[in-house]
């Protein structure tokens, strides 16, 4: 059998060379799975992979990986080396199963096969429950009281050099409502630069690979933390967050988008008596919602916080709150009661 059809072959098939982070990750994933179920990367089972994602994976994620799957398969049906592969492995089943190698009959084969990966790529063959939530509990999707983000930030302190680094994080995702990518790319260069003569935020790689510039407005003090850890790591250019040794050596790559989330979770938050983890993007929100209640316009988040649509920055604000959508005092449900209208338990 040929090669094509190892693990490393068929992961190097699967995983393209130059794809994102993200993507590579959900594809490195079925290719592991590919190779722990002894399938050729021409063998696809996308049912039983979606109920072995499901058994850790919310509904959405696992939709999510199999909508990368799908997208990088057909990218592959369309590449000619691929068809020329397939064309090989054909020849090798044929005498596998003793029928005639000829060309008519792998062209055949490959047609087969082509046909049997385009019918598994069909949504409707793993198909995916999605549960549609309307309101969502407190705890999933933290927005920080100013009191409360004004404690967190002060969290890490500033005795040492990871604690001004982590300060000046937290800081400035809470002033700026950056996501932990942006924050990640971020050069020294990007602190100080203007949108129409107001001090702002130049985010280079936004989602989606657009720029955007956020004005710090009242929240300008937020780079003298961010000035103090480039003063203390004597940080002048280039990447402007970067890991510290325990032995106090500031190392010389980019945080990653991991490292960022695994440091904020660090500094739990007390929200009505428990300590709560919290993650970046409540960070975000915390960011969306104090603008909102502080009476900035909804367009303006929504521009600061790089949305497509206004829906989404809404979803972030939760303008529509439990408080909002309290039912006034509309009935006289006590008098039914004294009048005994209502039947008794």
């Amino acid at each position: 059998m040929s090669d094509l059809t190892t693990t490393q072959c068929a992961a190097s098939i699967i995983v393209p060379g130059d794809a994102a982070k993200d993507r590579k990750s959900q594809l490195g994933r079925f290719a592991r799975w590919q190779g722990a179920q002894a399938l050729e990367w021409h063998s696809l089972d996308l049912a039983k992979y979606r109920d072995d994602l499901a058994r850790t994976l919310a509904p959405a994620s696992v939709s999510a990986h199999l909508s990368t799957v799908r997208a990088r398969y057909r990218a592959i049906l369309r590449d000619p080396q691929r068809r020329d592969d397939l064309y090989s492995v054909a020849g090798e089943h044929l005498a596998e199963l003793g029928q005639d190698d000829s060309p008519a009959n792998r062209a055949a084969f490959v047609v087969e096969l082509e046909k049997r990966i385009t019918n598994a790529l069909a949504p409707e063959s793993a198909p995916v429950k999605l549960l549609t939530r309307q309101d969502r509990p407190d705890a999933e999707h933290v927005r920080l009281t100013s009191e409360q983000a004004t404690a967190l930030m002060a969290s890490p302190g500033t005795a040492t050099l990871r604690g001004v680094r982590d300060t000046a994080i937290i800081a400035l995702m809470l002033c700026t409502g950056i996501r932990e990518m942006e924050l990640c790319a971020l050069d020294a260069d990007d602190l100080r630069q203007r949108l129409e003569g107001e001090l702002s935020l130049h985010v280079r790689l936004g989602k989606g690979r657009k720029e955007r510039l956020i004005p710090y407005g009242a929240l300008s003090g937020v780079l003298s933390l961010v000035d103090l850890w480039r003063e203390q790591a004597h940080i002048g250019d280039g990447a402007l967050f970067r890991g510290v040794h325990r032995s106090g050596l500031v190392l010389g790559g980019r945080l990653s988008v991991r490292a960022v989330q695994y440091l904020v979770g660090r500094y739990p938050v007390a929200l009505d008596g428990d300590l709560v983890t919290v993650k970046p993007h409540d960070l975000r929100r915390t960011y969306a919602a104090r603008l909102y209640h502080g009476g900035v316009d909804l367009v303006a988040i929504q521009q600061n916080l790089g949305h497509a649509d206004s829906k989404t920055t809404l979803g972030y604000i939760g303008s529509l709150d439990a408080g909002k959508r309290r039912a006034p005092a509309m009935y006289n449900l006590a008098r039914l009661m004294t009048q005994g209208a209502l039947p008794l338990a």
